[in-house]
């Protein structure tokens, strides 16, 4: 929730941001500073994210992430000048960075292996639902004083509510193991699994985090790119989460007020309601992905939700190649462009990226990879959104919407052929994945991939 209301809510406050300073009103490149600075703080935090949670455990990691963004949230209510509020943006994202590595994996290590993809979609719908929240708390305060003040410090409130929430929750059995603290490993295991089944996981995470502990000793960040097999897992890691940002959902999320002024609805107020229609369809979007990224898969999902975004894309690009046209006609068009942009992303490239990253790297890898793939997404987002208003004043918002249009099709490409279905496998066997596309099939590979599939079925 964090994520998404700071997503989201800078989309609104900047109208107001703007006419409150004059010197950010006359600059494109300022706007985007605003909008960007939070993102450049989210991968420094994405990038040390990793290394916190593998030194001192994922509760800790989040705990530090709240502390650093309610201090962010105050800084940016209080900001007397443009500068103090970029400082403020920086601090926000350095929190959201560290909460961006953590909660999949946290979540992932708790979960079973048969709900782990609709659980760590949960984080995803979660991302929405704060955006969606952010819209409404942006319309609610549009006529009170101090508009945008009151748009950016409420973010504090849920950070505070999880950081006491947080103190309540147990450390990832999953760490507890590698630490070599297996009888709270052990407790919290009972809670998650029946007498049965918790003898076997304890039996499987004692064997796997004494082998894992060997080869954690000498992990470097050269070794991802040295192993082949890890090499392969984080490029298609870093890929979903590149193509993820480049098919332009933070255009969408952190412009689309702005985008709905350019199609002709000048309105502040306009402008707010009816990117509350594009947020609320994020949220409903998500619901569905929950339920189909353990039903259809995670591969079948992004590539329908990728073949609507392009198709979106296109419409968008239409609508706003045909601005010039007095009809009102295209302006409605670029609405439903952005309506139908979201309801196809939402289910698919929203939270399969973050489902996969949690679960295709072996545990001695899983927090050093997953920071640096969420860093690549953060470094993504912030190239997008850092040059969207200045590339779309440079050569128009129709072209613009039509590169985004070409970068999904690469995306549709790269899902089809490099990323594994992951649907109802565990770790282990995901991992076997890597080794039998590194090295070739093996029979050991063999069998308990097709145990994998049988248990999906």
């Amino acid at each position: 929730m964090l994520f998404g209301y700071d997503t989201g809510v800078i989309s609104g406050a900047l109208l107001y941001i703007k006419d409150d300073f004059e010197a950010v009103r006359q600059s494109n490149f300022l706007q985007e500073t605003i909008v960007s600075m939070a993102i450049a703080g989210a991968i420094i935090g994405a990038a040390t994210g990793g290394w916190i949670n593998d030194a001192y455990g994922r509760k800790k990691a989040t705990l530090v992430a709240d502390v650093i963004f309610i201090i962010g949230a105050i800084g940016m209510a209080a900001a007397p000048d443009p500068n103090v509020l970029i400082l403020g943006r920086f601090l926000v994202g350095l929190g959201v960075g560290v909460a961006s590595v953590t909660a999949p994996v946290y979540i992932a290590e708790a979960s079973p292996s048969e709900i782990r993809g609709s659980l760590v979609s949960t984080n995803v719908l979660m991302i929405t639902a704060g955006q969606f929240l952010s819209y409404v708390v942006n319309l609610a305060f549009t006529r009170v004083r101090g508009t945008w003040r009151w748009m950016l410090g409420v973010s504090a409130v849920p950070a505070i509510v999880q950081f006491f929430l947080m103190l309540c929750l147990p450390e990832s059995p999953r760490w507890l193991f590698m630490k070599n603290r297996k009888n709270e490993a052990v407790d919290i295991l009972s809670k998650i699994y029946d007498l049965g089944r918790l003898e076997d996981e304890v039996d499987f995470l004692t064997t796997l985090s004494e082998q894992e502990r060997q080869k954690r000793k000498n992990i470097r960040l050269r070794d991802v790119f040295k192993s082949k097999e890890i090499r392969l897992a984080f490029l298609v890691g870093a890929g979903l989460q590149a193509f993820q940002q480049f098919t332009g959902i933070n255009t969408v999320m952190y412009y689309s007020p702005t985008i709905v002024q350019m199609a002709g609805f000048h309105s502040n107020e306009l402008a707010l309601q009816l990117s509350l229609i594009v947020a609320g369809m994020n949220a409903v979007g998500t619901v569905l992905g929950i339920y189909l990224i353990d039903h259809a898969g995670r591969k079948k999902l992004a590539l329908s939700s990728l073949g609507g975004v392009f198709a979106s894309l296109v419409i968008l690009s239409v609508s706003f190649l045909n601005q010039s046209s007095s009809s009102e006609v295209f302006g409605w068009l670029a609405v439903v462009g952005l309506v139908l942009y979201i309801s196809f992303f939402s289910p698919g490239m929203g939270p399969v990226p973050w489902t996969v990253n949690s679960e295709i790297y072996p545990e001695e890898y899983r927090g050093i990879c997953g920071g640096m793939s969420a860093t690549v997404c953060w470094i993504s987002n912030l190239i997008v959104s850092q040059s969207f208003l200045s590339i779309a004043e440079a050569i128009g918002t129709g072209y613009t919407f039509l590169i985004l249009a070409a970068i999904s099709v690469l995306a549709f490409v790269f899902v089809l052929f490099c990323v594994p279905e992951t649907k109802g496998l565990t770790f282990h066997e995901v991992e076997l994945i890597w080794k039998e596309r590194a090295w070739g099939e093996t029979t050991d590979s063999r069998n308990l991939l097709a145990q994998g599939t049988q248990n999906q079925s």
